[in-house]
Parts: C-alpha cells; structure tokens; sequence
C-alpha cells in the first residue's frame, strides 16, 4: 500500500470521535418543550342559556363543569365584543376589537392581516399548529384553496351556503379542495372530531402544540346528527315571557317598528330552539373523544382547552332573531376553560373573546403585539385572580338589518348608542332581561361615565 494514501493514527481517532458522536446523538433523547399544549373549541351562535342546561345540550362538558377536580372553570359573564361570526373569529385571532383589525362584517374576512395572528405567533415560536372547521366567512374568497400562515394542519370547512352548515360541504385539506357530507356518516362535526383527534394523535410529543376546531353546532339550520334528533324535543327550554319578547318600550326605532312575536312564531322558535340544542350533542360528543386523545398521550397535565361560542343569538327576545344587537341573547356566549393548575369552579369576573389571545401567548411565553383584552393567565395558573373592575367595549359595524352602535358592557351594566343617537342604558343587576331602558330619549351620552 502506498504510504502517502495509508489513514494516519489522528485521522482514524478523529474518525472514531466523529462516529461516537454521531452514536451519542442518536441515543440522547430529544428535549422536551413543556409549554403547554392549547386546544380552542369555537361553537357557532351557541347561546349562553344552553351550558348548564337541563336536559344538558352538551352533557360531557357539563358534567366537567360541575366536578371541581377537573380544572374546569366556567365563565357565567362572558361577553363577545362584536355578536357576529367573522368579525368575533377575527378577534379571537388577534385580541383586537372589529375596528381594530378590520373586519366589521361576515363580508370583509378577506381584510384580516393573515401574516399577525395567534397561529403565526404560535408557530413562530415552536408550536404545531392545527385548524380543523370554520376559519372566516368567505374563506378562501378569491384566492384559490390556499392555506394561511402559521398553520401546519389546515382543515377548513368552507361556508358556501346555509345547505352546506351540515351536509354537503366542501374543505379545503392541506391546500386541495374535497367534498363531504354526501352521506349520514358524513355529517358535519362527526368528520371534524375525527380529523381532530388525528391531528392531537399524531402531533410531535417533543413540542407543544396548538389545535383550534371550530365545528358549525349551534347554527342554522339546526341539522342534528342523526343519532341525536328528536332527544332533547321531549324537555324543551322554557318560552320566554311575552314582556321579553314583546316589551320593546325604551327601544330604539327599529325594534320598536318590528312585529310582534304571536304565538305562532314563539312555537316555531322553540322548535328551532331545541333542534339548536340537539346540534351541540355531537360537539359535545367529540370534544370528549379529543379529550381521550390527549389523555392517551399522557398530557392532560400539560394541556389547556379553552370552550367558547363565537356570538349568541336571539330567538324572539326583543322582537329579533339572530345576533348583531347589543342584547344578552346575542353578547353573552358559553365560556370555559380548563387549567392542569387549578382547581375548577365558577369565576363571577367579566370576560370576553378579546381575552382569548392574551390568555394563550401568555400562557405558552409568546411574545405578541399588544390587543384590546385582557389575560387570563395568573387565574389558570394559581398565581392570581381573573382580571377585575373593567368595562369591554362592544359595536357593531350595522347592516340592513340592524343599525350600528357602539358601548360598553360592565359587570352590572350597560351602555349603548345607536347610530340615529337613541342611547339604552341597562341596569343588569335589576333588570338582567334589558327591559326598562334608564335612557330612552335622545341624549349625548358619554359612554365613559356612570
């Protein structure tokens, strides 16, 4: 052998270091991040009056509200600061007001800043991500069946119609587009429960991660599952009063200008009222079932799951139905979460959907624009109380039919001025039904005050 190509001693221990480097490697395990893992659950038009409920609209997540060793806590005044779809999901993307981040209405989703969101600050910072259901109204507009930024998952139910709420739906999976819900074993949330559970299956166990689903139970039209129809029909929420649906004294012009609610149309209401009810059964359902998922992954102690509805919604109250008002039926929404930290319960503080996205960043030590809310962290932590003594602001852009306002809600009460000047002033704590307006006549309120 020529001694000029022969491998000298250094570079044979040099070899040998390398390999045994690379064994090393291989065999040292990977560490893990222990930030926590966030699972955000989005019902649609869900009203507040259905969790608790008797007989439960969501009995598994009922029954985690009432035992205190689960770590869940429920919210009873909460609030969203705009009642409408696209301009809530909005805010919980970025903990900013309507006015703040742009989109007002269910027509302008295509004006949210894409490239600033909870999901980008997630993924920037190490998180897997996941959407699985409703993202914004609209999407994907005109820009094809892309997926936006900070999403690793994306499994996004698009809204073409109202037909296309529980059957017949398309999604857009990872950037291509398929169509479901041609069959009964298609519905809606059943295929989003499963693609959720895959998604909390299969993400990373040496990173946290981030699962946002947003299943359409609660909206209309109201297309139970079919294991679930006709289950909640034989206990029906009770009507409400003919003063709650007809008294509108003190009410601005168009409310008054509305028909009455007969007794025709206060039975038809209760009938789309339970079929609402029976849509939750199946969110409820596979909640639990993602639940089990992090279970078997051994993470429950590691894993926060925060539980809101995007708006409420009115059947009949005030003469209305649907959202947009700055009535309870429409600002007030179910609200939990669950905290590995604590022990659950009820927390009296005021809360609202502008909260949501301070609470995570906070909780996961993510460095993130400024918002509008407020976080929540220190509770579900055990190292302090729910923020107290505060007022949120709520507005709504208007539409044809329901003209723009502007207020604030506290605790005990609330404020509102409507677009002709017409200013409600409520007395929550007295009149938790909005029914005897402290200020009917037209008057320069200064919201700020009082």
């Amino acid at each position: 052998m020529n001694p000029a190509r022969r491998p000298g001693v250094a570079a044979l221990a040099a070899f040998a270091v390398l390999v045994g480097a690379a064994a090393l490697a291989r065999e040292a395990p990977v560490p893990l991040d222990d930030r926590p893992n966030v699972i955000l659950v989005v019902t649609d038009d869900q009203t507040v009056d259905t969790l608790p409920s008797d007989p439960p609209a969501m009995p598994w997540l009922q029954s985690q509200l009432a035992d205190p060793t689960t770590g869940w806590l429920a919210f009873p005044q909460a609030i969203v600061s705009t009642p409408m779809c696209c301009p809530s999901r909005a805010t919980l993307l970025t903990g900013l007001t309507a006015d703040h981040h742009g989109v007002t209405s269910n027509e302008d989703g295509a004006d949210l800043d894409e490239t600033d969101t909870l999901p980008v600050w997630l993924h920037d910072a190490g998180y897997t991500t996941g959407l699985v259901g409703k993202y914004l109204n609209g999407y994907p507009w005109d820009g094809g069946p892309y997926v936006p930024p900070g999403w690793d998952r994306w499994f996004a139910k698009t809204n073409e119609s109202p037909a296309t709420t529980y059957y017949g739906y398309g999604v857009v999976d990872q950037g291509a587009w398929r169509r479901f819900g041609t069959s009964p074993g298609e519905y809606v949330t059943d295929v989003l429960g499963r693609e959720a559970v895959a998604f909390v299956r299969s993400a990373p166990a040496e990173r946290p991660w981030f699962l946002y689903l947003a299943p359409p139970a609660g909206h209309a039209p109201w297309i139970p599952a079919p294991r679930d129809t006709g289950l909640l029909g034989g206990a029906p929420p009770a009507i409400p009063s003919d003063a709650v649906l007809n008294d509108v004294e003190g009410k601005p012009a168009w409310v008054r200008g509305r028909p009455p609610i007969d007794d025709e149309r206060a039975a038809q209401l209760q009938t789309d009222r339970v079929r609402a009810r029976e849509t939750l059964l199946s969110a409820d359902e596979q909640l639990r079932r993602v639940w089990q998922a992090v279970l078997a992954r051994g993470e429950q102690d590691r894993t926060v799951v925060v539980f809101l509805s995007d708006n409420g919604y009115q059947f009949g109250e005030h003469r209305w139905v649907g959202k947009q008002t700055p009535y309870e039926p429409s600002i007030r929404v179910p609200f939990a979460i669950r905290s590995p930290w604590v022990a659950g319960g009820s927390v009296p503080a005021l809360v609202s959907n502008l909260d949501v996205a301070p609470t995570i960043v906070a909780l996961a030590g993510v460095v993130a624009p400024s918002g509008d809310g407020r976080s929540l962290s220190a509770l579900l932590s055990g190292s302090g109380p729910a923020p107290a003594g505060r007022a949120v602001p709520i507005s709504w852009a208007g539409s044809p039919g329901v003209p723009a306002w502007t207020g604030v809600r506290t605790t005990g009460s609330i404020r509102v001025r409507w677009a002709d000047g017409t200013v409600e002033r409520y007395s929550l704590a007295r009149d938790p039904d909005q029914l005897r307006n402290l200020r009917p006549a037209l008057d320069p309120l200064d919201l700020g005050s009082g």
